[in-house]
C-alpha cells in the first residue's frame, strides 16, 4: 500500500499534527467506531510514510484530544475513543473562560434554541420522562430560606432545562442547550447572582415550567414554544436586574468607582 499523502495545512501545522489530522480522516473514511483498534505502529509508519517519532507524537496529540486511548498489556494497543459530553463541555468552557460571557450572551442563545426544543418534544415524551422533569421541580417547590438554598435552587432550575435537552434526538441541539445551561450555572455561582433572594424569579420560573410540562403532556407544540419563549424573556429580564442590583450594592456611595 503506498504511503498516504500528508497535505500541508495553510495554518502550518507541524508534521505530527498533520499526521494526527490524517489519522482522524482515515478513521472516519473507514467507518471505525469507538472501541475499534488502530493498526499497529509499524503499519501506521508504512501507511503515512513517517518516522516512528512522528507517529508516536501524532498518537499523543489524538490522546490529548480524547479521540484515541492507549492500553498496554495483552490485547493492548491504540483504540478509537469517543469524547464524553462532560469532557467536551469542559474543553469548550475553558475556551470561554476568558471571553467574559454576559447574561445577555447566554440568553441570546437560549431564547432561540429552547423554544424550538420544547416544540419538537411536545407529545413525544413518555410519562417516565415527564415524571423525571417533575422530580427536578420538587427541588425548588418551596421558596429558599437561606442563601445556600437559593444557590441550589438556581442550579436545580437550570438542571430542568438540561434534562429537557437530554430528551432531544438532535445531538447538536442537546449539546448546545446543555452547554449554555451549564455556562449560566457557572456565571450564577461565580458572580454570586443567587445571593439576593428573588421571589419573582422563583415563582415565575416554577409557573412557566409547570405550564410547559402541561403543554408537553398534551402534545401542543405551539403552546410549548410560546411558554418557553416567554419564560426565557422573563428570566433574562430578571437575571439582568439581579446582576444590576448586585453590582450597585458594591459600588461606593454615589455610585462612582
Amino acid at each position: 500500500m503506498p504511503p498516504a499523502t500528508i497535505r500541508s495545512s495553510p495554518d502550518r501545522l507541524s508534521r505530527p499534527q498533520q499526521v494526527a489530522e490524517a489519522i482522524k480522516s482515515w478513521v472516519m473514511a473507514n467507518g471505525w467506531r469507538p472501541g475499534d483498534r488502530l493498526p499497529s505502529e509499524t503499519e501506521l509508519i508504512e501507511r503515512f510514510g513517517m518516522a516512528k517519532g512522528t507517529i508516536r507524537e501524532a498518537i499523543r496529540i489524538l490522546e490529548a484530544q480524547g479521540l484515541v486511548k492507549s492500553r498496554t498489556g495483552p490485547g493492548g494497543g491504540v483504540f478509537v475513543h469517543q469524547v464524553s459530553e462532560e469532557r467536551a463541555t469542559a474543553l469548550l468552557g475553558n475556551y470561554f473562560y476568558f471571553q467574559h460571557l454576559t447574561i445577555d450572551d447566554i440568553y441570546q442563545i437560549r431564547i432561540v434554541l429552547e423554544p424550538e426544543l420544547a416544540a419538537s418534544l411536545a407529545g413525544t415524551l413518555s410519562e417516565a420522562q415527564l415524571a423525571a422533569l417533575e422530580a427536578v421541580m420538587t427541588c425548588y417547590a418551596e421558596p429558599a430560606r437561606t442563601v445556600e438554598e437559593e444557590r441550589e435552587q438556581h442550579i436545580a432550575s437550570l438542571r430542568f432545562h438540561a434534562l429537557l435537552a437530554e430528551m432531544s434526538g438532535n445531538p447538536l441541539l442537546r449539546f448546545l442547550i446543555r452547554f449554555t445551561a451549564n455556562m449560566l450555572s457557572d456565571i450564577t455561582v461565580s458572580r454570586g447572582l443567587y445571593s439576593l433572594p428573588n421571589r419573582e424569579l422563583w415563582a415565575s420560573g416554577l409557573d412557566y415550567q409547570a405550564r410547559l410540562l402541561q403543554a408537553l403532556r398534551e402534545g401542543d407544540p405551539v403552546a410549548a414554544r410560546r411558554i418557553l419563549h416567554e419564560h426565557m424573556k422573563n428570566a433574562h429580564r430578571l437575571m439582568r436586574l439581579q446582576e444590576t442590583v448586585l453590582t450597585q450594592r458594591f459600588l461606593p456611595e454615589g455610585g462612582i468607582i
